[in-house]
Order: C-alpha cells, then structure tokens, then sequence
C-alpha cells in the first residue's frame, strides 16, 4: 500500500508587534507580552537603558533598538526592510502603549502601507486608571495627549472652549500648575477636574476638585511623576443664536 507523507507548508507571517509595558508597578505585564518578548528577535525601545532595566527583571535577554522621537523618521526605512526579510520585531515604549504620545505611529503607518500585519497588545496606559478614578464623565471622552509647550498651547486650549466631552491631558510636574492656571483662564474655576501622578506605584495620588482648588493644592507641593489631569467638559449648552454663529 502507497503511503503519503503529508508536508505542512507554514507561512511565516510578515508582523510588528505593539507590546505595551508596566506604567509604574512591573506586575502589569501581561504573560502575552512576556512571551511576545522572549520570541522576537528585536526590540525597539525608547531607550534601551529603562527598558534594559524591565527585561532584566523579566529574565529576558534579547537585542535592543533605540526608535525614538529623534531618530524614528531615519530608521523606519531599515526597519521595514528588517520585517521583509523575515525579523519578528516588537515596539516598546519607556511605559505605557507605543504611539500613545509616545513613538510608534509613522513606524505603524508605515507597516500598512507596506503590508505588514500589526498586532497591538492590550495592556497598560496612563490615561485609563485616570479617567476612571476621576470620577467625572466616562461614556464619552477625548484624548488631548500633551498641549503644545509654547507655541500655539492658548491657541489649542481655545479650540476645546465648547468640548463638552470629558477631557484628558498629560503635563510634566513642572507645567502642572501653568496648566491648571491657564485652564482657569479659559474653563473658569470653578471647573472640576482630577490629577492623577505615579500611577500604579507607592506613593499614586489622585486628586479631585475644582480647577481652583487643585492650583491650591499643588502650589503647596513638590510635585514629582507623570500627570494625567481629567478636565470636565463643558455643561453649558450655547444658546441658539450661539449655535447659528
């Protein structure tokens, strides 16, 4: 009797793996992400020496990349070529999901157009625990990220007078209370609004009140960590004349 040897042809799939990684507490890794990790055969980081410090604590030992906001538009070239020729590469970020006001979408854009598949992971984001913790409007929101530094910052605050939608910002600690200040300017102050900074880690703080209230607060501090403020949306409906204009 003729036997047949059944021969399974797999083919490999040209992919970019997008791994969020840990905000803050290292234990919001997922088993994916930890797994995306050990099989690829680069990862891109935002700087490989933080990230050096998660794959260490991770047991993983694997060939970084710097892809940053200084070099992004120089190396998606090679990149793209890498991924053709058969390299599983993964994005990370120094935390949180890439291309979330981190590095990541032209690299992402580019992929698409060149046909290779992208597979986002879930997982961590700043804004997130944020919005949830604030306790203010979460059916509908926007997403900010961070406002110009200089120029056009009044400009782009001035585009969201009318947002009545849940508003969400990143600052750095030293602009925190510009921020606030220059939304009392615009919003008034009687706005409510929430700060949240160190996200996740042992000394997280979430702070709820009005615009006024928190320039109060934090003018009184020394404030350290990443900064997520939660602006509500406007509540006052425009008259008609208003709308016509």
């Amino acid at each position: 009797m003729q036997q047949y040897i059944a021969i399974s042809t797999k083919i490999k799939k040209l992919k970019l793996y997008i791994v969020p990684t840990p905000i803050g507490n290292l234990e919001d890794i997922t088993l994916r992400a930890i797994r995306i990790l050990k099989e690829v055969d680069l990862i891109l980081a935002e700087d490989t020496r933080k990230s050096g410090f998660l794959l260490k604590h991770l047991g993983i030992e694997k060939k970084m990349y710097a892809h940053h906001m200084h070099n992004e538009h120089k190396t998606i070239a090679m990149l793209i070529d890498r991924i053709t020729n058969g390299d599983k590469i993964a994005l990370i970020t120094d935390a949180g999901t890439p291309a979330i006001s981190d590095p990541g979408f032209l690299l992402v854009r580019e992929c698409i157009k060149n046909g290779i598949e992208v597979e986002c992971l879930p997982g961590a984001t700043a804004f997130v625990p944020a919005l949830v913790n604030s306790g203010l409007s979460s059916d509908s929101f926007c997403f900010e990220g961070f406002l110009p530094q200089k120029k056009g910052r009044q400009t782009k605050i001035k585009t969201l007078l009318n947002e009545s939608r849940t508003m969400i910002f990143y600052e750095s600690p030293h602009r925190l209370v510009k921020a606030l200040e220059q939304f009392i300017t615009f919003f008034g102050a009687d706005r409510k609004a929430s700060v949240s900074r160190e996200l996740t880690k042992m000394y997280e703080e979430n702070k709820r009140g009005t615009l006024q209230e928190l320039v109060d607060y934090f003018k009184t501090k020394t404030i350290k960590g990443e900064i997520v403020i939660v602006l509500e949306g406007n509540k006052n409906k425009p008259s008609e004349g208003e709308e016509q204009n």
